[in-house]
């Protein structure tokens, strides 16, 4: 937020904005009393908004989640089978028996999509309220990094952790919180196939705390970072589309935010901002 032009010390105006007599601090009185009052009312609105729009959607996630589960159940049955009929095509040795277990092996990889698509949905849609307790950042993005230490070596990516010693505690769900940098730092070596930097970096802003996971990869188009947040958009064979998503509910539901930068050929940068909370500082 800017700086006004003149402080209250400062402004020339200040002094002789009314004549000596009282009639200007009675009108600043009534002045500053509706502004309150209106202040109040459109926060009162504002909130009643947000528990009814809360409402609807904890209402359509329910209902979501019912689906799924309900498609999930005969899609089960559907596995199962189709897994017994390919044992039973095996013991049939025939040009035609050979055709129908292609067809069999595409319908189970196609019930296997499904599957998970059920499970990373169900995911997105029951997380609604985590418990926080207060925590390292330090300590759990150095997890994350270390469970994907041995995959990194593999592709020729170079780990570089600068994790501030002095860094705030915060207030996470270890779990949840690992779950949504896990999904970033997947991302980020899957853009990487050949190679390259992976920057883990956190420290302190007047705001709270930071994290930035930048990436020497593929990057992605202006497009893809305007839409990648959005549940089922997806630039991968295959993918549900609802990895980031899922990972943004659980920085958000930290009372962080989440950000993106990204250049094609370049790489890209996620930057995360957690409150601090004063009585943790």
């Amino acid at each position: 937020m800017s700086e006004p032009i003149f402080s209250s010390q400062d402004n020339p105006r200040q002094d002789n904005a009314y004549p000596p007599n009282e009639s200007g601090d009675e009108v600043n009185v009534g002045r500053s009393a509706a502004s309150r009052s209106k202040r109040s009312r459109d926060e009162a609105r504002h909130e009643a908004e947000m528990r009814e729009a809360r409402g609807q959607y904890e209402e359509l996630a329910e209902l979501a989640g019912s689906l799924a589960h309900e498609i999930k159940n005969p899609l089960s049955i559907i596995h199962m089978n189709i897994d017994l009929l390919s044992e039973d095509l095996m013991e049939i040795d025939s040009p035609s028996s050979r055709r129908c277990q292609n067809r069999v092996d595409m319908v189970r990889n196609q019930c296997e999509r499904m599957e998970g698509l059920l499970r990373d949905f169900l995911r997105f849609a029951r997380l609604r309220h985590i418990d926080l307790v207060p925590g390292s950042l330090n300590d759990q993005i150095q997890q994350v990094l270390d469970a994907y230490q041995a995959q990194a070596d593999s592709q020729d990516v170079e780990l570089q952790r600068y994790l501030d010693p002095d860094l705030p505690s915060i207030r996470l769900h270890s779990d949840a919180l690992q779950s949504a940098l896990m999904n970033l730092v997947k991302n980020a070596l899957e853009a990487m196939p050949d190679g390259g930097q992976l920057w883990a970096r956190t420290y302190s802003t007047r705001g709270g705390v930071n994290l930035d996971l930048i990436d020497t990869g593929t990057g992605v188009d202006d497009n893809t970072v305007l839409h990648m947040f959005e549940p089922f958009y997806s630039t991968k064979d295959g993918g549900s589309g609802l990895g980031l998503p899922t990972a943004r509910k659980i920085i958000e539901a930290h009372g962080a935010r989440i950000s993106v930068q990204s250049e094609t050929g370049r790489g890209t940068k996620f930057s995360l901002q957690f409150p601090v909370p004063a009585r943790l500082g």
